[in-house]
């Protein structure tokens, strides 16, 4: 109990520490931009490396979990982010930059699956959902990560000192995980090798596709909701920002305490009942009468898509017949991949038609949500 304890934090540690990396990088890409003196296409182009490394290092990674044991791999992972991130600043040069993106986002990837396999690991051993709360620790995370970044700016801190210096601050916390005991299953020794990538089937499928909505929906609200209600409802930028602040808050707010909430209603109910509290809410806000509406509409979406994820997760980590690395970076695949690809879709469809359209569409997917919510119902 002692060690499920412990490694239950360490887990935490991780999604914690993954989270700032993100949140403090978010912070400096303008200053990156400047740095590099690329147009807006060019520096979309670094970031594609970076999204192309992150899809690609999932299957690998499930290949890695499968073969090493998750707790391995996010610890390795873990260590070479961290040091990687810290020394990212000086491979901001011509000819190298595209590489140590493309690595950055491959380290990004890998972690992302193993860390999450471990925590299923955990969840399994406890006999309780826990999930849920590792994704709020992640939320949580950005948020310090991006309230840091913040800070380094007032205070004109380089970015090289800005990053050097919280990945020293982050020593700690990925210390503790390194040398938290726990052993991973794997099939390392079995005669049949699991396959680095396996398209989800049946009912992991259904569960991959609400991942995807959920994810969909968040990065449509982090990317287009701000220039939606500035462009087509007249709100000034002050305002805009509310929508997205209350949808983190929820968010957050919803991963700490879905935990709880799988254990005594079970996992079917919830996602059922967050999928129609999340499609109320994409019509709040495509209503748009006014700034509280569409508050109301962002947080109920930040509520609604919050547990969705992390229940596909927990539900590809025990699918029968598929190992856990296969099954988590199946998800992971179609969960970041619409999180990464999606809202330039969205973008294309506001581009034409309208963003209020794009959102539209957000809530018509969200629509799956409800329907496939079953596939989260607890087995015998």
């Amino acid at each position: 109990m002692i060690q499920n304890k412990r490694a239950r934090h360490a887990v935490g540690a991780v999604f914690f520490v993954l989270g700032t990396l993100i949140g403090v990088w978010a912070t400096r890409i303008p200053d990156i931009k400047q740095i590099l003196e690329l147009s807006e296409s060019e520096f979309g182009g670094i970031l594609l490396a970076m999204a192309s490394g992150a899809v690609i290092g999932f299957p690998i990674s499930g290949h890695l979990v499968d073969r090493f044991g998750a707790a391995r791999v996010a610890k390795v992972f873990a260590v070479a982010l961290v040091t990687g991130f810290a020394f990212l600043p000086f491979a901001l040069i011509d000819y190298v930059v595209v590489a140590a993106f493309f690595i950055t986002g491959f380290g990004i990837g890998t972690l992302d699956v193993s860390m999450n396999g471990w925590g299923a690991e955990v969840e399994q051993s406890l006999g309780r959902p826990v999930m849920s709360s590792y994704h709020g620790l992640y939320s949580l995370g950005a948020g310090a990560g991006a309230g840091a970044g913040v800070l380094a700016l007032w205070a004109e801190l380089s970015v090289t000192a800005h990053f050097i210096g919280w990945c020293l601050m982050l020593t700690p916390l990925v210390a503790f995980a390194l040398t938290t005991s726990w052993t991973s299953e794997s099939t390392a020794t079995t005669e049949e090798k699991p396959p680095v990538f396996v398209l989800p089937r049946g009912a992991l499928f259904v569960a991959g596709i609400m991942a995807l909505v959920a994810a969909l929906a968040e990065g449509a609200v982090t990317d287009w909701a701000a220039l939606y209600q500035i462009q087509e409802l007249g709100f000034d930028s002050s305002e805009a920002a509310i929508g997205f602040t209350v949808f983190s808050i929820a968010m957050v707010a919803m991963r700490l305490a879905g935990d709880r909430l799988i254990a005594r209603y079970g996992g079917a109910r919830v996602a059922r009942i967050s999928g129609v509290v999340a499609v109320i809410g994409v019509a709040f806000l495509v209503s748009g009468s006014n700034l509280v509406v569409v508050a109301v509409g962002c947080a109920m979406m930040g509520l609604g898509n919050a547990v969705i994820f992390p229940l596909a997760i927990s539900r590809a980590a025990s699918e029968p017949g598929l190992s856990k690395g296969a099954g988590i970076a199946s998800v992971a695949l179609l969960g970041y991949g619409a999180f990464l690809f999606g809202p330039p879709v969205l973008g294309f469809i506001g581009e034409f038609w309208s963003l209020r359209l794009s959102f539209v569409v957000v809530g018509a997917l969200s629509l799956l949500i409800i329907a496939g919510a079953g596939v989260f119902r607890a087995r015998s």
